[in-house]
C-alpha cells in the first residue's frame, strides 16, 4: 500500500497561447542565472571586475549546451537514428537530454575563448564559478522531474517518485527519485567547495577540480540506481566508467597542481589591483550611509529652524501684548 510518495507533474509544458513554457527549459535557465550570479560574487571577491563572469558566460553557456546535447546524442544514438526513429528529434533539446560530461567539456572550451579574449587565466575563472555550476546542476535536475525521466529502481520508500507516464517504454509505478538524490548531492558539493576554498585558499583550478571529483563520487552511486537504457561496459553503465575516469583525473590534477603551483593567484584580471572591487563596494556602502546621515542632518536642521521661528513669533507676540 502506497502511504506516501513524490508525485510527478501531470505535464511538463504549459501553453501560453501559441508559446510553450517547458519546465525543463526553465530549470536550465534558472540554473544558469544562479551560476552566473554566484560566480560574479566570487570573482569580485577574488579581485576581478563585476560583469566579467557574465561576459565569459556568453561564450561558455552556448558551448556547454551544444556539448551536453552532443554527448547525449552520441551515447544514446539509438534513440534518434535507429529504425522507426526521427533524427530530427536529436535537435529537440527542450524535450530533455543533456550530458553533463559534454556540457562541462565543451563549456570549458567556450570559457577558454572568453577568458583568452580578456587575458584572464581559465583556472581562476573555473575556481570562481565551480560552486555556481554545482547549484545550477541541482536546479537543472528538476527538469527531469517535469519530464518524468531518469528515475531509479522500483521502491516503496516514503520518498519514492510516482511515475504516471507510459510513453517511451515507461512503466507507471514508484521508483527511486534519482533526480532528487543528484540535486541534493550537488548542493552538498557546492557547499563543500565554498568551505574548502575559504579554508585552504584553493587556486589554479583546484576548487574546480574538487567540484568535479566530488560530483563524480555522487554520480557513480546515483547512476548505479538508474534503470533507463544505457550502454554497459564490463557490467557497468557507460556513465559509471566516465565518472570513475574523470574522478581519477580530477584528483591527480589537485595533487600535481598543489605541488607545482601552491597557493592562489594574486591577480585574476589584468588592470584590476587586488581589492579594488571590494573597495568599490565598500565605498558605495559608505556613500549610501553618508547620504542617509546627510538626509537625517538636514531633517534635524529643518526641525531646529522651525522651532527657532516659533520661538521668535512667540517673543514678538509677547512684546506687542
Amino acid at each position: 500500500m502506497e502511504l506516501a510518495y513524490i508525485p510527478s507533474p501531470s505535464r511538463g509544458v504549459i501553453h501560453l497561447g501559441p508559446i510553450p513554457l517547458r519546465g525543463y527549459a526553465f530549470c536550465i535557465i534558472i540554473g544558469v542565472f544562479v551560476a552566473v550570479w554566484l560566480g560574479n560574487k566570487r570573482w569580485i571577491a577574488r579581485g576581478g571586475r563585476a560583469g566579467t563572469v557574465a561576459d565569459i558566460a556568453v561564450w561558455a553557456v552556448p558551448f556547454g549546451l551544444i556539448g551536453g546535447r552532443l554527448y547525449h546524442v552520441i551515447t544514446d544514438y539509438e534513440l534518434y537514428f535507429s529504425e522507426g526513429r526521427d533524427w530530427v528529434d536529436s535537435f529537440k533539446i527542450w524535450e530533455g537530454g543533456l550530458g553533463i560530461w559534454g556540457a562541462i567539456a565543451l563549456g570549458a572550451v567556450g570559457a577558454w575563448i572568453g577568458c583568452r579574449r580578456r587575458g584572464i587565466p581559465l583556472p581562476a575563472y573555473a575556481d570562481a564559478i565551480a560552486p555556481g555550476i554545482a547549484f545550477a546542476q541541482a536546479i537543472g535536475r528538476w527538469g527531469n522531474w517535469f519530464n518524468q525521466e531518469l528515475y531509479g529502481r522500483e521502491t516503496d520508500l516514503p520518498w519514492a517518485l510516482k511515475i504516471t507516464s507510459s510513453t517511451d517504454g515507461r512503466v507507471p509505478g514508484t521508483y527511486h527519485p534519482t533526480f532528487l538524490y543528484e540535486s541534493l548531492w550537488c548542493i552538498g558539493v557546492a557547499l563543500l567547495v565554498i568551505w574548502a576554498d575559504r579554508r585552504f585558499k584553493l587556486g589554479h583550478g583546484r576548487a574546480f577540480a574538487l567540484y568535479v571529483a566530488a560530483y563524480c563520487v555522487g554520480r557513480f552511486w546515483i547512476e548505479y540506481l538508474r534503470v533507463d537504457d544505457a550502454h554497459h561496459i564490463l557490467g557497468l553503465r557507460l556513465n559509471n566508467w566516465t565518472a570513475l575516469i574523470v574522478f581519477l583525473l580530477a584528483v591527480a590534477y589537485i595533487v600535481i597542481s598543489a605541488k607545482k603551483r601552491p597557493g592562489r593567484e594574486e591577480v585574476v584580471e589584468p588592470g584590476v589591483p587586488d581589492g579594488e572591487a571590494e573597495d568599490a563596494e565598500k565605498a558605495e556602502g559608505v556613500e549610501k550611509a553618508e547620504g542617509v546621515e546627510k538626509a537625517e542632518a538636514e531633517s534635524e536642521e529643518t526641525a531646529d529652524e522651525a522651532d527657532s521661528t516659533e520661538v521668535k513669533d512667540e517673543a514678538e507676540s509677547a512684546k506687542k501684548s
